[in-house]
């Protein structure tokens, strides 16, 4: 499959370097503005064609599939584009600036049976895939909570707040591990530095009263990537920034009994084991990469596709509408 690459930024060359390495895929020609990224490119990867028009790219007869690695604002256009000429398209996340719009690119896809994938690399990661067969197999029992914190000192973006940078990659987590799309949303926030909230705050209602709360930050002193996930049963903390023991899992849980004439509620604490499972190794962007070519080939739908990338353009356009109201609740 011959790819063409459009964005040679912070991410781009993971996505050239990986599609490069694959077999059976081949990068014929990479789209970037800067001269100096352009440079970098052609030294990198002296077989791939470099210039400077992403239309070029798009246009060409001899690609196949199109990587939207550019700035949130241009990927609607250059998705589209993409799409009307025949091309499959992989884009970053967020998938689109509106919902809209990501609603028009699933349509063409589809009209035109072309594959769209949304860029959501941590579910290729061996600590969600191990926590989605977790919650699939009950091990967890019923979910109660997901609460993440995901705070560093930079980087900043110039298009767009923390929380449509930072956020997808739970939100995506989400709509792949929770049962049901969330409910309301409440988001809450605050710009120090460039105009664009680099501190939020964001809070999803699901059915079934499991509850979700994300802490995204430009400004922390510290790199933190921790997640908690609270079941009936057990209870887990992932931490992406252990080298060994990223995946947690406690066998602690609260019981709840009464007895007859006593007014107040029984509560009893249950402590057992603290285990670590093994977790699939390997580079999540290589596997999410290969998931893309096969799915091209196979003509079968990826699980992250368009709509699934839709459902996070819609969560994150309820969180900056309450952002705006500082924190009304905004049902979905």
């Amino acid at each position: 499959m011959n790819f063409g690459v459009i964005g040679y930024g912070y991410w781009g060359p993971n996505i050239v370097r990986n599609l490069a390495s694959l077999e059976g895929s081949e990068v014929l020609a990479i789209a970037e503005i800067s001269p100096q990224a352009r440079l970098r490119a052609q030294k990198a990867h002296p077989g791939a064609r470099v210039v400077s028009s992403a239309t070029e790219v798009i246009t060409s007869p001899e690609i196949d599939a199109i990587a939207v690695v550019s700035p949130v604002w241009t990927h609607y256009e250059l998705s589209k584009a993409a799409l009307q000429n025949g091309k499959h398209v992989f884009v970053e996340k967020p998938f689109t600036s509106t919902s809209a719009q990501g609603e028009e690119l699933i349509n063409l896809a589809a009209q035109k049976n072309l594959t769209i994938m949304v860029d959501h690399t941590f579910l290729f990661t061996g600590a969600v895939r191990k926590i989605k067969q977790l919650v699939d197999d009950g091990a967890l029992g019923n979910l109660y909570y997901y609460d993440s914190t995901r705070v560093n000192l930079g980087l900043f973006q110039h298009d767009c707040n923390v929380l449509w940078d930072l956020a997808p990659h739970d939100l995506s987590i989400m709509d792949y591990l929770l049962k049901g799309d969330p409910e309301a949303i409440v988001a809450t926030g605050q710009g120090h530095l460039n105009g664009h909230e680099d501190v939020a705050y964001m809070t999803l209602y699901f059915p079934e009263k499991v509850i979700a709360h994300i802490n995204v930050n430009w400004l922390s002193p510290v790199k933190v990537r921790t997640t908690l996930i609270g079941g009936e049963k057990r209870m887990l903390v992932w931490n992406d920034l252990e080298a060994d023991e990223k995946l947690k899992i406690y066998d602690k849980g609260v019981q709840i009994g009464s007895k007859e004439g006593v007014y107040e509620l029984l509560v009893s604490y249950r402590s057992g084991d603290m285990w670590s499972p093994q977790l699939e190794q390997g580079e999540a962007l290589r596997q999410e990469m290969t998931y893309f070519v096969d799915c091209v080939s196979s003509g079968q739908q990826p699980f992250n596709n368009g709509c699934a990338g839709l459902r996070v353009v819609k969560m994150l356009e309820a969180a900056s509408e309450s952002l705006k109201k500082r924190g009304a609740l905004v049902e979905l």
